[in-house]
């Protein structure tokens, strides 16, 4: 896959980047070298002929569960890499199944590995067949006041703007599909939840440097409409790690178990 500084900026601000940004909004700032945000890999990393190898199943029954992404190099305004993406485990839950996909991508240029991602995807009515049910995971929130929260106002029309990422599920535009699916509405891509709480830990966590973040790995909770609020709970554990969650004003949890690593400084 290749992508411009356009790419870039266009995503940026399809996660909430703005004129305080610059760094990831713009590329001709006097004084400002354009940064990629950490989590834009999310939207290259994934060989979309992937998900022909899960057969057949109702699109509307599956649910983005998990997303994680490590970066190993700088990512640069602009490049090409050569992907590999692989379905790595998949768990019977009973009533349903958890697919995990697992991607690298390796920088075209000089042959390095730049990034990998992990994603996993519940699917509805497709478990049940016996198999194995996958590892438990122990995730707390500290047992303290978050270090910091950011808050963030998202658009009532986020989706359509995230859309321009090149993920255009209809559960996030067609309110027919969404019906379909038991919204009253299109929801917000996850991802777009996940790429908003990555500016936060860039802000909060790396003062603002994308390269300071290594990696970011969390699970979808619930999910949130265009024009709600989030707010993301930071805590910094040890020098190279830490932990967050976002939340909606009414303090539902929409990501959960939240960790992320640091590059050291």
């Amino acid at each position: 896959m290749t992508w411009s500084p356009d790419d870039c900026m266009i995503y940026a601000l399809a996660v909430g980047a703005g004129t305080d940004e610059l760094a990831f909004t713009t590329e001709n700032t006097t004084g400002v070298s354009q940064q990629v945000l950490p989590t834009y890999p999310v939207v290259l990393g994934t060989d979309p002929t992937i998900f022909k190898q899960l057969g057949s199943f109702d699109w509307s029954k599956l649910v983005h569960a998990e997303q994680g992404v490590e970066v190993l190099r700088p990512i640069p305004p602009e490049g090409a890499a050569l992907t590999t993406t692989r379905i790595a485990d998949m768990y019977d839950k009973g009533k349903a199944a958890l697919v995990v996909i697992e991607s690298e991508s390796i920088d075209e240029q000089s042959g390095e590995l730049l990034f990998r991602t992990s994603m996993a995807l519940y699917i509805s009515g497709a478990g049940g067949w016996g198999g194995d049910r996958g590892p438990s995971e122990s995730w707390q929130v500290p047992d303290r006041e978050p270090d910091r929260t950011v808050s963030y106002a998202t658009r009532p029309d986020q989706a359509l703007l995230y859309r321009l990422c090149g993920d255009h599920n209809p559960l996030h535009s067609d309110p027919a599909f969404a019906n379909r699916a038991g919204f009253e509405r299109p929801i917000l891509h996850g991802l777009c939840t996940y790429g908003f709480t990555g500016r936060a830990l860039v802000h909060i966590l790396a003062a603002g440097d994308a390269t300071g973040i290594r990696s970011m790995e969390a699970r979808f909770a619930s999910p949130v409409l265009p024009g709600d609020s989030l707010h993301v709970d930071i805590w910094r554990t040890e020098e190279d790690k830490g932990l967050f969650r976002t939340r909606k004003d009414d303090g539902t949890v929409v990501l959960s178990n939240g960790r992320c690593t640091l590059n050291a400084a």
